[in-house]
């Protein structure tokens, strides 16, 4: 994948599920739309909502730590399997929001 395309889909990314997590957490902020300021704001989310006593959130948390282990491989890897890791990642981010919702 190539480093453009790479930019592409972490902002494809980033503009389907910063709102949603942002929401989670009662952030109105705007982030940078760099692959690294939609790791963090994954992160900051993971840990507000892993430090809830509620279940559901702490569900959510999980998925969201499996989406940054995701994106910080895709953004880090080489080679081929950055689509496939960013397709699971995309997945737990879906998974996470449903579930906190």
């Amino acid at each position: 994948m190539s480093t453009q395309t790479k930019a592409d889909t972490f902002a494809a990314l980033h503009d389907c599920f910063a709102a949603g997590l942002a929401a989670l957490i009662g952030d109105q902020s705007p982030r940078g739309n760099t692959p690294n300021a939609f790791i963090d704001l994954v992160e900051e989310v993971r840990d507000v909502l892993g430090a809830s006593s509620l279940g559901n959130w702490q569900d959510a948390s999980e998925d969201l730590d499996s989406a940054v282990t995701y994106l910080t491989d895709a953004l880090t890897s080489p080679g081929g399997d950055q689509p496939s890791l960013l397709a699971r990642a995309r997945t737990h981010l879906r998974d996470a929001i449903a579930t906190a919702g």
